[in-house]
């Protein structure tokens, strides 16, 4: 039975709840979103006939500012996986301390099987039905799974459109452009953004290695999306040896280590994760002995990529991955959880047992949420940063962030997902009550 995401963090809480004896007014409050938006969204299809798809926002928290977080076109969305993502934003935003609460939307379907014009429909419909919950001091949407700037660019644009309508008058740029982050450039997006979520992973990690008295070394990850492709390159170009990378259909193992750029331009042509072209190099096999697993690679089964005997794991995919089933085989290190929820609270007791250091999600991945801010605060003030000044605000606030975890996790003697927990809910709990 696969895992509830919301219970996992749920029991997140119930860890910190615990440690720092947490007033029950305040866990209850922190236990339940704030509010469940569930929309059917009616879109004409290519057919000429209408579909009707679920969508879902929750907006959980908004204690410390307005409601953020993604929006995912995933097949298997649902409440409960939108719930958990939600209550992980509010903590996130909290950990790095940007004045934003937590949201997360998504809507059931598979992008990969619409049009591009059944897509931007469907974006639009997403838009129009939300606008009275949107909106720059209420909450603010971003890209997620399976969603890009394109995407946000198609809703601010009907947002604006349908707001206008409502209130019969042009807005402001300020009205309309911060409502959603992860925009194209040339509509009000944010340098750096596109590798917002890796860099401030490696900006973490930098922080950990030292805090840890440990060198650069192999590193394994999962997922080679957006934050999985850019984290390789980032560590690759660091002196970290990449030795294997994954993506939905196949799990790439190089003992000698890999070029992320050429596995990329590989996945672009063939749709996964390779290096070698065989049928263009005249060749049935190469020199592993099986096919099309080249320059001494080769593929491996997917799930053998968290167990490999590396010094750092990256889960950079979906959530519920590290389980109870196989934390005992994980080897590595360091695990940077730069996907949302891969570990499941019964594997962080393994690992903890295992001396593992998993560095949470919540710290992890939040260099993407605290990009997405400094666009919103962009778009706010009409103002364009470089991607060096977004690169220079963005290292020390999350290095500060991981120090400050890393000396609450020594102070309460438990692990750094607890410790991101306690940093998070304490301002959480600061901001409620000053509401109150």
């Amino acid at each position: 039975m696969p895992q509830n995401p919301h219970q996992n963090a749920l029991k997140q809480l119930e860890d910190v709840a615990k440690k720092i004896k947490l007033d029950k007014e305040i866990f209850e409050i922190l236990s339940k979103p704030q509010r469940i938006i569930m929309m059917q969204i009616p879109v004409k299809m290519d057919s000429g006939k209408i579909q009707i798809f679920e969508a879902y926002r929750v907006e959980h928290n908004n204690a410390r500012g307005p409601y953020k977080g993604g929006i995912r076109y995933f097949p298997q969305v649902d409440l409960n996986e939108v719930k958990a993502l939600a209550h992980w934003m509010s903590l996130k935003c909290a950990v790095t301390g940007i004045p934003m609460g937590g949201g997360k939307g998504g809507i059931t379907v598979d992008p990969h099987k619409l049009s591009s014009g059944e897509l931007e429909r469907l974006s639009r419909g997403f838009a129009r039905a939300a606008a009275d919950f949107l909106g720059p001091e209420k909450d603010v949407p971003a890209p997620d799974v399976y969603t890009n700037s394109q995407i946000m660019d198609w809703m601010v644009d009907e947002y604006k459109k349908t707001k206008e309508k409502q209130l019969k008058r042009k807005l402001k740029k300020s009205e309309y452009l911060p409502t959603l982050t992860g925009k194209s450039l040339g509509n009000g997006g944010s340098k750096g953004r596109d590798i917002a979520t890796a860099q401030g992973g490696v900006f973490v990690l930098d922080e950990a290695l030292k805090a840890l008295k440990k060198k650069k070394g192999t590193v394994a990850i999962q997922g080679f999306g957006n934050a999985g492709y850019v984290a390789a390159k980032l560590l690759h170009d660091k002196g970290f040896k990449i030795v294997a990378v994954s993506d939905s259909r196949k799990a790439l193992y190089c003992a000698d280590g890999l070029d992320p750029d050429k596995v990329m331009k590989y996945k672009e042509k063939f749709g996964t994760v390779g290096l070698c072209d065989c049928k263009a190099s005249g060749k049935k096999t190469c020199k592993s002995g099986s096919s099309c697993n080249c320059q001494g690679c080769k593929y491996i089964p997917q799930n053998k990529i968290l167990t490999l005997d590396v010094d750092v794991l990256i889960p950079a995919a979906l959530e519920n991955q590290i389980t109870k089933a196989n934390a005992n085989k994980v080897k590595a290190d360091i695990i940077l959880e730069l996907a949302n929820g891969p570990t499941t609270p019964e594997a962080d007791v393994i690992l903890r047992r295992k001396k593992i250091t998993a560095i949470p999600d919540i710290l992890a991945n939040a260099g993407g949420v605290t990009v997405s801010y400094f666009e919103w605060y962009q778009n706010m003030k009409n103002e364009k940063w470089s991607e060096d000044k977004v690169a220079r605000k963005l290292s020390p606030l999350m290095r500060q962030s991981f120090r400050e975890v890393y000396k609450l996790a020594k102070k309460y003697k438990t692990d750094l997902r607890t410790g991101a927990g306690i940093l998070a809910v304490k301002r959480l709990e600061e901001a409620i009550k000053k509401q109150s």
